[in-house]
């Protein structure tokens, strides 16, 4: 099993917190039968193949005040 560290993720996302809502968003999408991980991994874990997604910057996410109105519209 591979190691991953939270320093690694260091230069991908601001905060922990972002990390961990990115990762669960991407692992229940990979999770679907119709969606192929974006990066070769030997995981069969859709939490593990979302935190290699985004450690390779296959992931990315936005963040603004037009993100947080839609949500709580």
């Amino acid at each position: 099993m591979k190691r991953i560290s939270i320093e690694q993720f260091d230069d991908r996302v601001d905060s922990l917190y972002r990390l961990v809502i990115i990762a669960a968003q991407r692992a229940r999408q990979v999770n679907k039968p119709e969606t192929r991980p974006l990066v070769p991994t030997r995981s069969q874990k859709p939490t593990m193949i979302a935190l290699d997604e985004i450690l390779e910057g296959k992931v990315t996410y936005r963040t603004g005040e037009s993100d947080e109105e839609d949500f709580f519209d």
